[in-house]
């Protein structure tokens, strides 16, 4: 079973950012609003079965499961930053949910009003952002140059709080965790490591700073320590996962986490995050995974096409300039068929050979993985779901180096799994189908064409 001929993959989509200033319809998680009737439509050449939702959700398979949309988002896309908040605020919203409801007034809800209102009193006032380094303080303190001194009290330092432990907030025994995650696709993970408190606290504090808001001295709304730990993660400058947010977006979010702990105070944020994963990264993590070779085989198949093509209409020639009869150009059909429709398949990514078979290559983070140490493997699969944890730089993992020193006929020929996801099968099915009947047509008029031709009768 095959989609419509007619079909087309999902256009690439550039990185751009949408603006939450404007009014917010369509319904989305956590109270937020995403505006489905874009010009460009999220769910364009991508069929219901691999949409957003399943993959985030756990019901797709292999290659288009959220560890492989996590993967593509830290090896290709270089933004793995958004899909990491967008789980930790699913799993914030759910764990806030389950709170008594004396703990959850603690935290009031922050208002679309106050949200209004907090972002005409930035465009009226905007706050002055201090983005001044530790280095450079060190160097002008005791000077007319140094920073002033921080209003935000830093939390918890030192001294336990004295109103008692937020709900599930991590102890120094909890194994590095907020709270157990119960997604599908997590091992026995976490969605928060404990450890570096301090580090933690003082970067937030910073960035409140930096913002000029300031907190009160002691707070017991619920997960205070663990929003601090995000405002470290994604929100402060310079953060390991800085979110590509707008300055006047970061002060708006500041300014409502001073007030409350309350999920909806991350609303304007996550409007901005959620539509980059939708619109953009989600597209084109589809476009990418349909394409079973990588980019050396896809390259090797386009050659193999041309020269199939060159093939028929060599081939086509000689029988022309010969005295034989037109019924044997016909012959040059072979090579022409054959060509066009490895041509027209490689041009869209696919190899026929890996096709015919329902396979497609391992990724260089694949390659390597039974032959590195399985801790650090695990290591690295856990890091990237973990919340809070350090940047997605993936330069020094082990098999960056092995894969460069990797020969040329090697990646042409790596080695190849299965695809398992019965929808991509579908997809790949219906490019193969619109190769081979492209394929037929042009091969139709080429050779319509060397028919047509009279003898050249030279040998």
């Amino acid at each position: 079973m095959v989609y419509s001929l007619a079909y087309r993959r999902p256009p690439h989509v550039e990185s751009r950012r949408t603006s939450t200033a404007s009014g917010e319809s369509g319904p989305s998680i956590g109270g937020t609003t995403l505006d489905e009737a874009q010009d460009n439509p999220i769910n364009y050449g991508i069929p219901e079965a691999l949409s957003f939702d399943r993959i985030i959700d756990g019901g797709t398979c292999p290659p288009c499961t959220t560890r492989d949309f996590m993967n593509y988002l830290i090896y290709i896309e270089h933004a793995a930053e958004n899909l990491q908040f967008f789980l930790w605020y699913r799993d914030y919203v759910r764990r806030f949910d389950l709170l008594s409801e004396n703990e959850r007034k603690l935290a009031p809800k922050w208002t679309l009003e106050q949200a209004e209102a907090q972002a005409l009193a930035l465009k009226d006032n905007p706050a002055p952002m201090k983005s001044v380094s530790a280095d450079a303080a060190a160097m002008f303190k005791g000077t007319d140059f140094a920073a002033p001194k921080a209003t935000v009290v830093e939390l918890g330092r030192g001294r336990p709080n004295p109103f008692g432990t937020p709900p599930m907030t991590p102890t120094p025994g909890d194994h590095g965790s907020i709270a157990p995650s119960e997604y599908p696709w997590s091992d026995s993970g976490s969605t928060l490591r404990s450890g570096f408190k301090a580090s933690h606290d003082k970067k937030a504090a910073g960035a409140f700073d930096a913002a000029d808001v300031k907190l009160q001295p002691f707070t017991i709304q619920p997960f205070r320590e663990e929003i601090s730990r995000v405002i470290s993660t994604y929100v402060a400058e310079g953060a390991p996962r800085q979110l590509n947010l707008s300055s006047k977006e970061r002060a708006g979010l500041l300014h409502a986490l001073a007030v409350t702990t309350h999920p909806t105070a991350f609303r304007r944020v996550l409007h901005t995050v959620e539509w980059s994963l939708r619109h953009q990264a989600h597209q084109n993590f589809i476009r990418w995974t349909i394409c079973n070779g990588n980019r050396p085989r896809v390259i090797f198949a386009r050659g193999l096409g041309i020269a199939g093509i060159l093939g028929g209409v060599l081939a086509a020639v000689l029988i022309v300039l010969s005295n034989a009869g037109r019924g044997w150009r016909v012959l040059s059909a072979i090579g022409f068929g054959i060509g066009i429709a490895t041509l027209v398949a490689a041009w869209k990514g696919m190899c026929v050979v890996l096709h015919g078979m329902h396979h497609r290559h391992l990724r260089p983070w694949e390659l390597f993985a039974e032959d590195d140490d399985a801790s650090s493997v695990l290591e690295l699969k856990k890091d990237s779901f973990d919340s809070i944890g350090s940047s997605n730089s993936y330069e020094d993992q082990p098999w960056v180096a092995k894969y460069e020193k990797r020969n040329l006929i090697r990646k042409v020929f790596d080695r190849e799994v299965w695809i398992q996801e019965p929808a991509l099968r579908q997809i790949q099915d219906t490019i193969f189908l619109q190769a081979v009947l492209g394929s037929l047509v042009l091969t139709a008029i080429c050779v319509g064409i060397f028919v047509a031709l009279p003898k050249g009768n030279f040998y």
